[in-house]
């Protein structure tokens, strides 16, 4: 496809109205820069209707779109907010309420376009309380954005250490009170002298967080709804010539039977493909939902002003150029996002295949695909757009029906996770399909994942899975994290995650077609003894139990086939049936054979799939089709072997079986926060570049936590070992504790049993000549503890991911093996249970070889612990309990190390912002 065409001017200076001025990015572009300026509080957000708005702190220079502001705001409105008529601002007024210190005064502006919307702001009381108010713009009542001022507020306030909101609200005001009474927050209100006095304290609560979650998952899902289900579309680069891209979009629109109203814009041609052509879609005489641009990049800034005149609610952006092309691309694409969602805009794209919608009350085909699957309940969302064409035919060749398709090229904007939000309640869809090339926000990838799973399977390839590698155009970090971390974040969150797209749809047209394996056990029917074999490796090898295979011989007739899946299906321990068939003599016989399956497989609910002639899908013979002649839930699916066959049946019974299970909650963990906070803040004032804690200030923190190190001393010479050795009852260790020493395999890092003053003499002189200096080494000297198995419990923190914490046996032998479980945190009690016994060393654990089984119950507090901390504090960019001796009666953590390090900002969590 090419984006020229003659008709089509290289410059877009034809076009008769004035370029719009966009003061946002210049301004955005010199301010932030101020030292005291809190530039990690700019925030787009997606507002209550799907559209977008940017949120960020007041500047001096907002002085006149205040002023302009305040014009346009109702009397009704200001008398709300002052408690009496304020027709105007003075100048004092917006000087006092321009210029802030983004501490005790703060105040955030709601910008769409140019303008300013809205405004809130708090001022600080005592130390613990501040009064907030807002002034939303009446036009934009409604919208979501007093809710959304609040809970940027409260997280601001929260980082300058205020523990409470007040606010004083005539009763009349109906608005802003529930704007506090909706926010999951325990409000107490007090009538006096005619005003409502509000009060309650911002410290974030499961009811707040639920509100924020649920909030945020309407508005996202609403603005993925406007994108799929527009009255209208308008191809801007709309192209007469064939083989172009402008041409090819209007086509397949026009081809695809699109209910909505089709305009070209084209300032050289009247019709495009029988579609009326404008100059400019500012021109289209008609409100335009979607608009679709096929034009240069370099053109494209301009157009999405015009788009955002125009009230466009959404934008595709099939052009390349941006940043998959370098560093101008990249700052291109980056003008564009920020163009567009100040204006209120959501991006798909840019360098993407389009997006379709095969619901029949829309019939959108806004891609450069010439045809699409049939309609059918698979959401499929693919990041790449080369490859959008091939997945789809793939899809269609296998007769799988798709509801949805969006292909989200560089992902600059709408991503995998605005399409969990739309998927997670969209009736017309049952499976969700995801090909990710990135995961910008994996931490919120992770809870939205979860939430949908348990309704909905979600089946995701995620490339560059070895390299952990970004592709080029995403503007992503690439992840820190281990694979096997980003597998443990799929399978914590319930997600099917397979190697390649062929993978995908295996799994898919059993998910699609056929009832979740109940068990799993697998019956094999077939009529070759040889395939059967096959089969039952193959299921064994993938998880699966199975008993001898059904050899029904070669000239098996099709009611034997038939009743053999009947018996099976009546089994209650048997969760699927594979059929292994080839016909032996006629290939007619298949026909016969494949329908008395179908017919079979609908009466039963066990999961039936076949190899069925060797052909991959859902062949027409094994097709239950509705009135549409499109294969509904009670088709068989086929695969081209058993082992495909195997290796999707033991995916989906896994997932079933997580679907199964409950997943527990997340224990409460007692715990002092605000003094774990006291000090690393005062950590940050004197190492604002980070370091490690020493080893009394990693003691206090892990004490805040209910974590104990056991209690030791440096020591830099013989002398000092002897002195620390008598500070300690008992008998001591003496240890090397630096990096490199830790865990050698001979473990002539440790002299254990130390009694006496001859004692550690004899151990000081083995070690400091079998080891290294003592400054090198880094010995101290430490009680001996309670014997048991040594495990260490780390987690880090990913600029992107989050807090990952693991676990694992400690020793070299673990370290390379990688014999190490994750998890994302928060963890309820099913996560830390299962990570301590899914490790391949956890029959060590489990009393292995007579031993003594140990205190399982103290590594999953410990587990507890170390998570409720790194989710509590950012901070810690790294924790580690190395090592944890584990034994009948408990667990003695015996050394720690925590590594301190200023975090950009505060974590998504706790306020919506897009990502």
């Amino acid at each position: 496809m090419r984006h020229s065409d003659p008709s089509y001017p290289s410059n877009p200076g034809f076009r008769r109205f004035p370029p719009v001025r966009l003061h946002y990015c210049e301004v955005m572009q010199v301010e932030a820069q101020t030292p005291d300026y809190p530039a990690h509080w700019e925030a787009d957000v997606v507002l209550s209707d799907g559209g977008t708005a940017h949120v960020r702190p007041i500047r001096p220079s907002d002085d006149e779109r205040l002023v302009e502001f305040y014009a346009r705001v109702s009397d009704r409105s200001k008398y709300f907010r002052f408690f009496a008529p304020y027709p105007r601002l003075s100048e004092r007024d917006v000087k006092r309420f321009t210029e802030v210190d983004h501490e005790r005064r703060v105040a955030l502006i709601v910008l769409i376009g140019d303008q300013m919307v809205a405004v809130g702001r708090y001022d600080r009381g005592d130390d613990s309380d501040a009064e907030v108010a807002f002034l939303v713009q009446d036009d934009q009542h409604g919208r979501g954005i007093g809710s959304v001022l609040l809970e940027h507020l409260a997280q601001m306030a929260r980082e300058r250490e205020i523990a409470r909101f007040t606010a004083e609200i005539l009763p009349g005001n109906r608005a802003m009170l529930s704007v506090f009474s909706e926010a999951g927050y325990s409000v107490a209100n007090q009538f006096e002298d005619g005003v409502v006095r509000v009060e309650f304290p911002i410290l974030p609560t499961d009811s707040s967080l639920r509100v924020t979650e649920a909030r945020e998952h309407r508005a996202e899902a609403r603005s993925i709804e406007r994108l799929l289900t527009p009255s209208s579309v308008a191809v801007i680069g709309a192209s007469r010539e064939s083989g172009t891209v402008g041409h090819a979009i209007v086509r397949n629109l026009v081809l695809g039977d699109f209910t909505g109203r089709v305009y070209a814009v084209n300032p050289n041609a009247s019709a495009v493909a029988g579609v009326p052509a404008y100059p400019s879609v500012l021109e289209v005489p008609s409100e335009v939902d979607l608009a679709v641009i096929a034009l240069p990049a370099e053109h494209v800034q301009q157009v999405v002003l015009e788009c955002a005149q125009r009230q466009v609610k959404g934008l595709i952006v099939v052009s390349s150029g941006f940043a998959e092309s370098g560093e101008e691309g990249r700052e291109r694409q980056d003008a564009l996002v920020r163009t567009a969602r100040v204006n209120g805009l959501r991006v798909v794209g840019p360098n993407c295949l389009g997006i379709a919608n095969t619901n029949q009350s829309v019939s959108l085909n806004a891609t450069l695909a010439p045809a699409l699957p049939p309609n059918g309940r698979i959401g499929l969302f693919s990041q790449s757009g080369a490859l959008g064409t091939a997945i789809l035919a793939d899809a269609a060749a296998r007769g799988l029906g798709l509801s949805t398709f969006i292909s989200a090229g560089n992902r600059a904007d709408v991503s995998g996770n605005d399409l969990l939000q739309y998927w997670q309640e969209d009736p017309h869809t049952d499976v969700v399909l995801l090909y990710l090339e990135s995961i910008g926000n994996p931490r919120k990838f992770s809870r939205l994942a979860r939430r949908v799973a348990q309704r909905k399977p979600v089946v995701a390839v995620r490339s560059g899975y070895s390299t952990q590698g970004v592709p080029l155009g995403h503007t992503v970090q690439p992840l820190s994290v281990p694979s096997a971390a980003v597998d443990a974040m799929f399978s914590q969150s319930g997600v099917i995650r397979v190697d390649t797209t062929s993978e995908m749809f295996d799994v898919a047209q059993i998910l699609a077609y056929q009832p979740m394996p109940r068990t799993n056990r697998v019956k094999v029917i077939g009529n070759s003894g040889a395939l059967g074999l096959l089969a039952t490796d193959a299921l064994a090898a993938n998880g699966m139990t199975t008993d001898a295979p059904l050899d029904l011989g070669p000239t098996a007739s099709t009611e034997q086939f038939a009743e053999a899946v009947r018996q099976a299906a009546a089994d209650e321990s048997v969760g699927s049936v594979l059929i292994v068939f080839t016909p032996v003599l006629m290939a007619e016989h298949g026909d016969d054979v494949a329908a008395a399956l179908a017919r079979a497989a609908r009466d039963s609910d066990v999961t039936v799939v076949t190899t069925f002639l060797g052909l991959r899908g859902v062949p027409p013979s094994l097709r239950q089709l509705d009135e549409l002649g499109v294969p509904t839930p009670g088709s068989v699916p086929s695969f081209a072997s058993p082992e495909e066959a195997a290796r999707a049946l033991g995916q989906v019974a896994r997932y079933a079986a997580w679907r199964r299970r409950a997943h527990g909650s997340v224990p409460e963990v007692e715990r002092h926060q605000h003094a774990a906070r006291e000090l690393l803040r005062g950590i940050g004032s004197t190492a604002p570049e980070g370091r490690l804690l020493d080893p009394a200030e990693t003691h206090r923190l892990f004490h805040d936590y209910g974590v104990e190190v056991l209690e030791s001393a440096e020591v830099g010479s013989l002398d000092d070992a002897l002195a620390a050795q008598q500070g300690f009852p008992g008998e001591v260790v003496l240890k090397a504790t630096a990096e490199h020493l830790r865990g050698r395999p001979d473990q002539s890092d440790v002299w254990r049993n130390i009694s006496d003053g001859a004692d550690m003499r004899d151990a000081w002189q083995a070690m400091t000549e079998t080891l290294a200096a003592p400054e090198e080494a880094h010995f101290v000297v430490q009680p001996m503890a309670p014997g048991g198995v040594p495990v260490v419990i780390r987690a880090r923190e990913d600029p992107r991911f989050g807090p990952v914490v693991s676990f694992g046996l400690s020793g070299i032998t673990t370290e390379l093996l990688g014999d190490r479980a994750y998890r994302i945190p928060p963890l309820t009690d099913v996560d830390a249970a299962d990570m301590v016994r899914e490790i391949r060393a956890a029959p060590l654990l489990l009393g292995y070889g007579g031993a003594e089984v140990v205190d399982l119950a103290a590594i999953e507090d410990l587990l507890h612990r170390v998570s409720a901390m790194v989710d509590d504090l950012p901070e810690l960019a790294r924790v580690e309990l190395t090592p944890v001796l584990v034994g009948p009666d408990g667990a003695t953590v015996l050394d720690a190390t925590v590594q301190y390090l200023p975090p950009i900002g505060p974590r998504e969590h706790f306020t919506r912002r897009m990502s």
